[in-house]
């Protein structure tokens, strides 16, 4: 071995005098990620134990009950999710009986989908427990704490990244 090799391997809380590390506590991305994780694996704990619904098939069904008739192009547009994920949810989401799958009248090619009277049935349990874990949350404001975080990521979701 040369004598100015090092291993690769880091060692755990090593510095690296010689990078400037990314401090991924103080990056606001990861931080927004990190609290979005939380925010809804806890809802999720309760509709997945219920339903063994994922948190993806939860987000097409909220999707599906807002927007009736999407494709599967559109919910994954509407919900930024891969599109990939999206298929899959929704092949589960049929094949549980809770979402329906149409042909479009003006496009043989395009699928149009619902919420079946099942789906309605689960939307119904879950969506007042979503509203109650964002209660909890948003609790922990003060009045004017909550208008300034409504009114930042209404302000933040509208740039767009460049």
């Amino acid at each position: 071995m040369k004598p100015y090799a090092r291993s690769i391997a880091a060692v755990p809380g090593e510095s690296h005098p010689d990078h400037a590390p990314l401090e991924l506590e103080h990056f606001l991305p990861y931080r927004l990620s990190i609290l979005s994780n939380a925010v809804s694996q806890a809802i999720a704990d309760d509709y997945q134990r219920r339903f063994d619904l994922s948190m993806t098939e939860w987000r097409v069904m909220a999707v599906l009950a807002r927007f009736d008739g999407l494709s599967a192009r559109e919910v994954a547009e509407r919900t930024l999710m891969d599109k990939v994920a999206v298929s899959r949810a929704l092949a589960k989401l049929v094949e549980s009986g809770w979402v329906t799958r149409a042909t479009h009248d003006g496009d043989k090619r395009r699928s149009v989908l619902g919420l079946s009277e099942a789906g309605w049935a689960v939307h119904e349990v879950v969506a007042p427990m979503a509203r109650a874990h964002e209660r909890e949350l948003l609790a922990r404001l003060d009045e004017e704490e909550r208008v300034w975080l409504l009114r930042i990521l209404d302000k933040l979701q509208a740039t767009e990244p460049k």
